[in-house]
């Protein structure tokens, strides 16, 4: 249910409305916008009387939900959700770059690669420590000495790094990284969800590979519900019975999802299609689509990488790539900074 309370009201009334609503055993998610004051009752709300809170002078109008994610929803939070990253803004009119290889690989590979694609112009070094692969026989990654590389790919060049997340109890050994990545496999591990949801750390939350939108923005529901907002969305493709490309980019879940939800939604292309030539134009696509940024896999030998190299472009084709989305980035009203 929301309730939106007139922007001129006593903050006596507002104290008091708020403290009868928690009486009620609801939750109250606050969200002050130029006009109004927004808020989110969260629990059962069968409880609560319509028309008697409608009959109050500070109420404009109430309104329940249909949607069964209520955090996540735009209805609940109009203003876009602007998560920071070290000074690195995700949301409203600003676009991110991620990249960086699919796997640490070594300390020269890893450090090298985050130096190019900073000069290019990204803001956020990925880089898998931990890989969830199909196969039991394939390259796991470094797990604890690839975070550690890392970290010095970070002190080396001062980006932000981003790397996913596999199990809860992994998680005390990620209290240095700045982007929590949940992989599209975890998407629905709900105690993982609600791990992560306990800390102060933005979230890259991807969709799982069969999974519905509903369903995705479920799982942010579950980070949001306990108490961290800062989550980011992204699109990395479905399985559909398409098997020329890995997945099928989902690009209509992008404008769709800007109606739905207020959390920034950026894209990968790389793992979406499998194919680095498909890498560019999905790319374009997703920025003309109105996406808050892309994280994109390059890597220095593509040829020789112990994981998804088919995907990864080389740094000069990822630099090139920069600057035909910086032409696109003022037609959709974003700027990289």
């Amino acid at each position: 249910m929301i309730i939106v309370v007139k922007k001129d009201c006593e903050k006596k009334q507002l104290d008091n409305l708020t403290k009868w609503i928690k009486s009620l055993g609801l939750r109250i998610d606050l969200s002050k916008g130029d006009n109004s004051i927004i808020m989110g009752l969260i629990g059962d709300t069968s409880k609560v009387d319509i028309d008697l809170i409608r009959s109050l002078d500070i109420v404009d109008t109430v309104k329940r939900i249909q949607q069964p994610y209520k955090l996540a929803n735009r209805q609940f939070h109009p203003e876009d959700t602007i998560v920071d990253v070290c000074g690195h803004k995700f949301g409203g009119n600003n676009f991110q770059l991620i990249a960086g290889p699919c796997s640490v690989e070594n300390e020269k590979q890893i450090i090298g690669i985050a130096q190019a694609v900073k000069a290019s112009g990204a803001n956020i070094l990925r880089g898998g420590a931990f890989k969830p692969r199909t196969s039991p026989y394939a390259f796991q990654g470094l797990k604890g000495e690839g975070l550690k590389l890392l970290l010095k790919a970070k002190a080396e060049t001062g980006m932000p790094i981003c790397t996913e997340l596999m199990a809860e109890k992994y998680i005390d050994m990620f209290e240095d990284v700045d982007i929590i990545q949940i992989g599209a496999r975890n998407m629905q591990n709900f105690d993982l969800l609600k791990a992560v949801g306990k800390l102060k750390k933005p979230v890259l939350l991807k969709r799982g590979l069969a999974n519905t939108i509903e369903e995705w923005l479920m799982s942010a529901e579950y980070i949001m519900s306990e108490g961290n907002d800062q989550v980011i969305l992204c699109e990395r493709g479905i399985r559909t019975f398409e098997p020329m490309t890995r997945n099928t980019l989902d690009l209509s879940a992008i404008p769709l999802l800007r109606e739905l939800t207020h959390l920034p939604i950026i894209v990968d292309p790389s793992h979406a299609t499998g194919l680095n030539r498909l890498v560019d134009p999905m790319s374009l696509a997703s920025v003309g689509a109105g996406a808050d940024g892309l994280i994109i896999e390059v890597h220095n030998d593509p040829t020789h990488a112990l994981c998804d190299g088919a995907q990864s472009l080389r740094p000069e084709q990822f630099d090139a790539l920069v600057k035909k989305i910086d032409v696109m980035l003022p037609l959709v009203n974003r700027e990289r900074k």
